[in-house]
């Protein structure tokens, strides 16, 4: 055995030891609409601190000192504001939260409000929090616990110390909800939305492993080990099999590391039988270094999460199948790692593509929308989805025109899009319609190829035109450039910093509002 097979061979016998992902989360615990007399609380008032309701029961078990503390902090219950006390009136410490005006919550904003409390309590001392709402929001204890539990997310599988301020405890403690749905609501939350809660995590797991943790091959494992138990199929074609179906595309990118793509179909058949699956592709560089174009030293190790599309798609789906959704879907991770070497694929380069269309590489560093040609041409060939929607960390370009606020949506379909737009208005994860033009085409015209995988401006359009050439025009298409919106430089309620797993709450919302 060679030196380098070996090591290789040691290092992924290494991995298999390495012990789990420790994310000192709360467990989730659903009871009855009471405010404990003790411990550990958080409650939530409305802009103005109007009468009733838990804030009025602890300020009259203190004397009015509830109010009184609010009035010498300034607060006033407006949206974000918090009034922290610790050691106060009995209780190890009390969280207020201020939701703004008066009136029914949305889930998005149940959700905010149990991730602020989750973060909130994260490093607290103490076995169990109760959440107590006042509200009577239909479903609002499985909004509040989901934004716990995707707010308390963390990633600290690598570290060799535990975090100082964490508790010392091992076991990270309880965050009750309390509502007037009481403990019942456990069984709604555990069936609807702790498997979208879990498969956030995962593709937030996924987006941020190290690429030598994380390569083709070993996201196909990670997705066969978290599909164990669901009613999923799973399809993996390995180098042998795209040459043999003239996959070109895929295997340009994938030609210059030593680490083969893959290409992997996450198949779900919840609906009608026969009935045309919902179709979820998504770019899946595990590494993108540019290859032969590469990039610049700065923040190039932010091209491990370039495989955030593959994560984020099949995560819908296994969220699907988690909660027995009635739909038939598919997702389709594009795997590849984008190295340079003697072997990679080279700036001139044409590439023949499994649909026999054929292009030029303008840029080896424009890969994401090579990988996804042989993928969008295999799912339809083989599925024949009702309509397709791809995901990407595709630009730089839509990082310029909307930062990390929203993702580009482009698409040929208006009601898809309407659909789009309105699940990442519910969802959170906001899209940005952008403009797909046809005169867009004649910039990727190639003098020797049937077109360019590169060139002009705007960059996020003329990728998302190139990506649609490999879609038939018939078929309800989008293309969700999230490039930007998958990492997060700070913190928001649902949205610790780092991975964000952009796009698995909106598809599942998507898939909930639109297609059930």
């Amino acid at each position: 055995m060679s030196r380098f097979w070996f090591a290789l061979a040691f290092f992924v016998c290494l991995a298999a030891l390495w012990p789990s992902d420790a994310r000192a989360q709360r467990t989730l615990a659903f009871d009855a609409h009471q405010v404990p007399e003790g411990g550990a609380i958080a409650i939530a008032v409305a802009e103005g601190l109007p009468a009733g309701g838990s804030f009025d029961a602890i300020d009259a078990r203190t004397g009015g000192a509830l109010r009184r503390a609010a009035e010498a902090d300034g607060f006033r219950g407006k949206a974000d504001s918090r009034l922290d006390l610790r050691g106060f009136g009995g209780y190890e410490r009390l969280l207020v939260l201020g939701t703004g005006a008066a009136g029914p919550q949305s889930p998005r904003q149940l959700e905010d409000i149990g991730g602020r409390v989750a973060q909130a309590f994260g490093k607290h001392r103490t076995p169990r929090v109760d959440l107590v709402w006042d509200g009577d929001e239909a479903g609002a204890a499985s909004h509040l616990a989901f934004g716990a539990a995707i707010g308390q997310y963390r990633f600290d599988k690598y570290r060799s110390k535990p975090d100082e301020d964490a508790p010392a405890d091992a076991a990270p403690g309880t965050l009750a909800i309390r509502t007037r749905e009481g403990a019942a609501a456990g069984s709604a939350y555990r069936a609807q939305w702790q498997p979208v809660a879990e498969a956030v995590a995962f593709a937030r797991d996924l987006s941020t492993e190290p690429g030598n943790a994380l390569w083709p091959e070993e996201f196909v494992e990670r997705v066969r080990t978290a599909a164990r138990g669901l009613p999923l199929t799973l399809e993996v074609l390995d180098v042998t099999a795209m040459r043999r179906l003239d996959m070109g595309g895929i295997l340009a990118v994938g030609q210059g590391s030593v680490r083969p793509p893959r290409l992997l179909l996450v198949r779900y058949a919840g609906g009608a039988a026969g009935e045309a699956p919902l179709a979820f592709v998504g770019k899946g560089i595990t590494f993108d270094s540019g290859g032969i174009s590469i990039k610049p030293n700065t923040n190039m190790w932010q091209m491990k999460g370039d495989m955030t599309g593959a994560a984020t798609v099949v995560s819908t789906v296994l969220a699907l199948a988690g909660r027995q959704a009635p739909v038939n879907a598919v997702a389709v991770a594009a795997l590849a790692e984008n190295m340079p070497s003697g072997s990679a694929s080279r700036p001139g380069d044409v590439v023949r593509t499994a649909s026999g269309k054929t292009f030029e590489i303008m840029s080896t560093d424009a890969e994401g929308r090579m990988v996804l040609t042989d993928a969008l041409w295999y799912v339809q060939r083989q599925d024949r989805p009702k309509l397709v929607v791809d995901v990407a960390t595709l630009t730089g370009a839509v990082v310029t025109a909307l930062g990390g606020d929203y993702a580009g949506l482009f698409s040929r379909d208006d009601a898809l899009a309407a659909q789009l737009l309105a699940a990442g208005e519910a969802s959170g994860e906001a899209l940005w319609r952008l403009p797909l033009r046809d005169e867009y085409g004649k910039r990727l015209e190639s003098p020797i190829a049937d077109l360019r995988n590169g060139g002009g401006s705007p960059g996020a359009g003329i990728g998302a035109y190139f990506i649609g050439e490999w879609v038939d025009r018939a078929l309800p298409w989008a293309h969700l450039d999230i490039a930007g919106a998958d990492w997060n430089d700070s913190a928001d309620p649902t949205v610790p910093e780092g991975a964000s797993a952009f796009g698995v709450r909106l598809l599942d919302r998507f898939v909930r509002d639109h297609h059930e």
